[in-house]
């Protein structure tokens, strides 16, 4: 979806129907990424003076992007990293080691280019573009808060979460970030996110999508510990036997027991897959939303780029729930989109290697019999 799609439609001042309406026209037009191309690439490198798939991930890596973007000799035209911003009605709870504004006085620091993220994509040539689709108080400039959709969620061990048109308009927020970044020039995209709490929504909506119980989707977010973490799980149980998110229904899922930067990456993830761009995931609040835009299009899968295998235990019940696997292990659990961050450079090196190594053909080498192995 383009930006006349977006300035046709006033997502603050939308319906619910109207919202409803525009979230399925994004959903209907994401295709399954081209196989023609995915078996060019292929064959390209399976010509390379290497034994055949030898280069493993990479060449995964290579294939699929071919596959999204449509082409066989495709090209990384620009980078960016895609961090919502959202706080967490239910930090009231005690279940995050971090108060409430820090979520605030970190995404200053991103806007200031002094964050993790920002040292890692600047390190990777790929922008960091900030949103604050959800914080709770009050920013200065009062521009940066003209994308927020509610000043932080409610509480969802009281009740719902959002309304399911927050939920909605959170969802339209991220596909018209995504669809601005695609429309700059910019055709890899990234999930970044910071909210005090968001590990909470987050195995909770892993919880409920996968079957899992909550314990084996809950890890220690901010540093919790012992007694600590047994209230996290306890909050989770009570937020989903209180708002009975129906697992058949992801909007319903998410705006229960979600949260508003977790809906907006997941409309991200949707517009990209919309317009032939793949997104790199993060941890475990990415994985989430790609869980709920697994469910609401399942090609969106195919255009998901895995990271890192994060601390937090719930990231790999989601990455497993859609046949995905991580390819970094790096012990970390920062956030931010610093795990995909570090894909970028691997992304291109997979793109580098189809295009620049020499062929059996043009280098002579002898094929033997290695090449097929």
């Amino acid at each position: 979806m383009n930006k006349e799609f977006f300035e046709k439609l006033n997502i603050k001042s939308a319906d619910e129907k109207q919202l409803e309406q525009a979230l399925n026209e994004i959903i209907k037009c994401i295709q399954k990424p081209d196989e023609e191309a995915a078996n060019v690439m292929e064959e390209r490198l399976n010509e390379k003076i290497k034994p055949t798939r030898s280069l493993g991930v990479l060449e995964d890596i290579a294939i699929q992007i071919a596959a999204t973007h449509r082409t066989s000799h495709p090209k990384i035209e620009g980078k960016a990293v895609l961090l919502m911003a959202g706080d967490h009605g239910v930090v009231k709870e005690g279940v995050s080691a971090a108060p409430q504004e820090v979520t605030a006085q970190l995404f200053y620091s991103y806007l200031n280019g002094g964050g993790g993220i920002n040292i890692l994509s600047n390190y990777a040539g790929a922008k960091v573009i900030s949103t604050d689709v959800g914080m709770a108080g009050q920013l200065s400039p009062a521009k940066i808060m003209e994308n927020r959709v509610k000043n932080g969620t409610d509480n969802m061990a009281e009740g719902p979460a959002m309304t399911r048109k927050e939920a909605l308009q959170a969802i339209l927020t991220g596909a018209k970030i995504a669809s601005d970044a695609i429309d700059s020039g910019i055709n890899l995209l990234a999930t970044g996110e910071v909210g005090i709490g968001n590990t909470t929504p987050s195995a909770a909506l892993i919880s409920v999508l996968t079957g899992c119980c909550v314990e084996d989707a809950t890890g220690t977010g901010t540093g919790l510990k012992d007694d600590a973490l047994l209230h996290k799980h306890k909050i989770i149980k009570k937020a989903i036997e209180i708002n009975k998110p129906n697992p058949n229904d992801p909007i319903d899922v998410l705006s229960k027991v979600g949260g508003l930067e977790i809906a907006a990456n997941v409309g991200a993830i949707l517009g990209a897959s919309s317009r032939n761009v793949p997104t790199i995931l993060d941890g475990i609040i990415s994985s989430a939303a790609a869980l709920i835009a697994s469910r609401l299009n399942p090609f969106t899968v195919e255009y998901m780029i895995t990271s890192h295998s994060s601390e937090e235990v719930g990231e790999l019940i989601a990455l497993k729930e859609m046949g995905l696997e991580p390819r970094l292990f790096f012990n970390m659990r920062l956030g931010e989109g610093t795990g995909a961050a570090l894909m970028f450079p691997i992304v291109e090196a997979a793109i580098k290697v189809a295009d620049e190594m020499a062929t059996f053909g043009n280098a002579g080498v002898s094929t033997g019999e290695f090449k097929t192995k």
